[in-house]
């Protein structure tokens, strides 16, 4: 049987919502074994965005899969007694509360690392050490102070939010990174170490080519961009590339609302898609042959591939463009992506069985190992493995366990 790669690694997951537990997920995905502590009330989540009712939410399934679920009440006298014993046992500790949350409870790191020296103890936050530290965090919010709301969007428009959920699942994946390379240095050290990572800084880190392109700004207008008009601030530029290689979505038939291909113009490819819309004479034309030429008419170079590419579906195109090597990619629903052949053979889109809401389909683990193979299994009832956790591995016996549920403590 194949060892997983974090196989032997405990991690307690004090986590809710999203930020949190789309770390610790991909934590379970490489094999750690990973217990969700919750409240008695549960995950706020299970109960958030419902499509069946009295049933863990989609939002909840599809943030917590491979995880084993046990419910403390960390406010009473034996909830601490028993989380320290989970703490002493665990290699991470993850949370992602308010700002002291956990500090209040009486678990400083001071703490933490005398109960546990080798614990690596993360925690993700909204915003560092500063003017924005109790601000309260959301995805959003998140999107509009890390650079990325401000750059999102066309000229004309208002800031815009992305659909892809950078603020809580980006800063998770930084998340991960992080203990990782704690785990790694644990092994030199012996030691544990103090993991955080903040929402604004993870959106910043993604955003980096917008900070690069403010300080391009202080030579001149910024020729990749489609804009006319430069301030002192990076604009926002539609689905403009803005990378050396001019890109655009172009339109296709019959005009649906995600009838486009995205279209990327490389200096070799000019030619060959000049061929392709008809306009062949443009090749040699000095006033659309050099990338140079071409920038100052970004827009109308792109008009001109628009044309052709709105009579034809988005999956001839597609077909079209990749004959002569150009790169392109068509936009793609979340319908089309949830029934993507594709997708489901790389074991990105997933079926899962679970026992109360029945089959539902989520997203599997980009990270793909060959040693370290995943299968996706349902998020965990509340409290599911209160029994396995409490009486099996802590020790505890049946009638305290009896107890410890009738006082509120699990």
């Amino acid at each position: 049987m194949t060892t997983k790669a974090l196989e032997g690694i405990r991690v307690l997951d004090m986590t809710h919502v999203q930020s949190g537990p789309s770390a610790t997920q991909l934590m379970a995905w490489l094999g750690a074994d990973v217990v969700k502590l919750e409240a008695p009330s549960g995950d706020i989540t299970r109960a958030q965005l419902r499509d069946i009712p009295d049933t863990d939410s989609l939002y909840f399934t599809m943030l917590n899969s491979n995880k084993r679920s046990i419910t403390l009440n960390t406010k009473t006298e034996r909830g601490k007694q028993l989380l320290t014993e989970l703490i002493r046992r665990s290699d991470v500790m993850v949370e992602n509360f308010g700002p002291g949350a956990i500090d209040r409870m009486g678990f400083t790191w001071d703490r933490i690392r005398e109960i546990n020296p080798r614990i690596v103890y993360a925690s993700i936050k909204g915003f560092g050490d500063g003017p924005y530290t109790n601000f309260k965090a959301y995805e959003v919010v998140a999107q509009a102070m890390g650079g990325s709301m401000a750059t999102t969007g066309f000229e004309d428009g208002p800031p815009m939010a992305t659909g892809a959920q950078i603020g809580d699942s980006g800063t998770g994946i930084h998340a991960v990174a992080a203990i990782l390379a704690a785990l790694l240095q644990r092994t030199r050290t012996g030691r544990g170490q103090r993991v955080n990572v903040a929402m604004q800084h993870a959106v910043l880190n993604l955003c980096r080519v917008k900070l690069r392109d403010q300080q391009r700004l202080a030579h001149g207008p910024l020729a990749e961009y489609p804009n006319e008009d430069f301030g002192d601030e990076v604009p926002r530029s539609g689905n403009a590339s803005g990378g050396g290689q001019p890109g655009w979505a172009v339109k296709c038939a019959p005009g649906g609302p995600n009838d486009y291909v995205y279209v990327i113009v490389q200096p070799t490819g000019w030619k060959p898609l000049t061929g392709l819309i008809g306009r062949p004479e443009l090749a040699d034309d000095p006033e659309w042959a050099t990338p140079q030429a071409r920038l100052p008419k970004l827009a109308k170079m792109f008009q001109l591939i628009e044309e052709w590419t709105s009579t034809l579906p988005k999956w001839q195109v597609l077909e079209k463009l990749n004959a002569q090597n150009i790169p392109c990619g068509p936009i793609l629903s979340t319908k089309e992506i949830i029934e993507d052949a594709s997708l489901a053979a790389n074991d990105m889109v997933v079926e899962v069985q679970h026992p109360e809401r029945g089959s539902y389909v989520t997203v599997g683990s980009p990270l793909k190992l060959s040693d370290s193979p995943v299968d996706i299994t349902a998020s965990p009832l509340l409290g599911e493995h209160n029994e396995e956790i409490y009486i099996g591995e802590l020790g505890l016996g049946d009638e305290e366990l009896r107890l410890l549920r009738s006082g509120g403590v699990i």
